[in-house]
């Protein structure tokens, strides 16, 4: 082969190589939203000062399968969807529950995980509570932003229902005897129990939840391809044990 050959050669294949090397980078990265108080879901890891937990596990997997890379932002659980719907993130990915009401203004993926809301109370409180009514005229508490706050308002005939930044702060309450009961989501509030031993509350097992639901992942009504990928990956990672092993990971299954 002559110089002049060898050359061209040569400069074909820098050429490709710079063409090519582009392209295996040029990976869609999505914003996502998780919160930082909802541990084992998503929560801030302080060693690391990111956010860690399984349904960030979760969506990173779904991004491995489907193609796209993910930058999980810390985000209050009151400021998710508004922070959807004004672009400020592309994806929700945390303990959020599928609802009517939140499917008229986002859209949500095939259901990740049963979600049925749980009931705390001091730990000397031994009642063996069944439902709202057992607790007419007493004071509890939600976390702001939750759909418990008007579950309560509306269905419960409370002294007052307080409203708390974080579930730990529903937790201190009940512990302190601040207000009678606290609800949220009950793998969250049975988790935070089993973490923190200062915590003096306990699950009420006789309480018989009433919005047993499902916890999705939320996407813009708009971004139709977006659902179909993550839906797609998220059967894939259902039929071949991935989200089962997440789920141990966090202790819960």
């Amino acid at each position: 082969m002559s110089k002049f050959v060898r050359s061209w050669a040569l400069r074909g294949a820098l050429v490709a190589t710079i063409v090519a090397a582009p392209l295996a980078v040029a990976q869609t990265v999505y914003k996502v939203g998780s919160t930082p108080t909802g541990v084992p879901f998503t929560f801030l890891d302080v060693k690391t000062n990111t956010i860690q937990g399984a349904m960030v596990d979760l969506i990173t997997a779904i991004g491995d399968d489907a193609g796209f890379r993910v930058d999980v932002q810390a985000t209050p659980f009151s400021a998710l969807i508004p922070s959807l719907t004004s672009n400020k993130i592309d994806i929700i990915s945390a303990a959020m529950l599928i609802t009517d009401q939140r499917k008229e203004v986002i859209d949500f993926s095939d259901p990740v995980f049963p979600y049925p809301e749980g009931m705390v109370v001091n730990e000397s409180d031994s009642t063996p509570y069944k439902g709202l009514a057992d607790l007419r005229g007493a004071t509890v508490g939600a976390q702001v932003g939750t759909v418990y706050v008007d579950f309560l308002r509306k269905n419960g005939d409370f002294a007052e229902v307080k409203v708390y930044d974080s579930l730990a702060d529903v937790l201190r309450d009940v512990s302190l005897g601040r207000i009678k009961a606290g609800f949220g989501d009950g793998p969250i509030l049975a988790y935070q129990l089993s973490q923190n031993k200062d915590f003096k509350a306990k699950l009420v097992k006789t309480y018989e939840p009433k919005m047993a639901g499902s916890v999705g992942i939320g996407v813009r009504k708009t971004d139709t391809e977006l659902l179909k990928k993550i839906n797609v990956s998220l059967g894939k990672l259902k039929a071949n044990g991935t989200l089962d092993k997440i789920l141990v990971k966090w202790n819960l299954k």
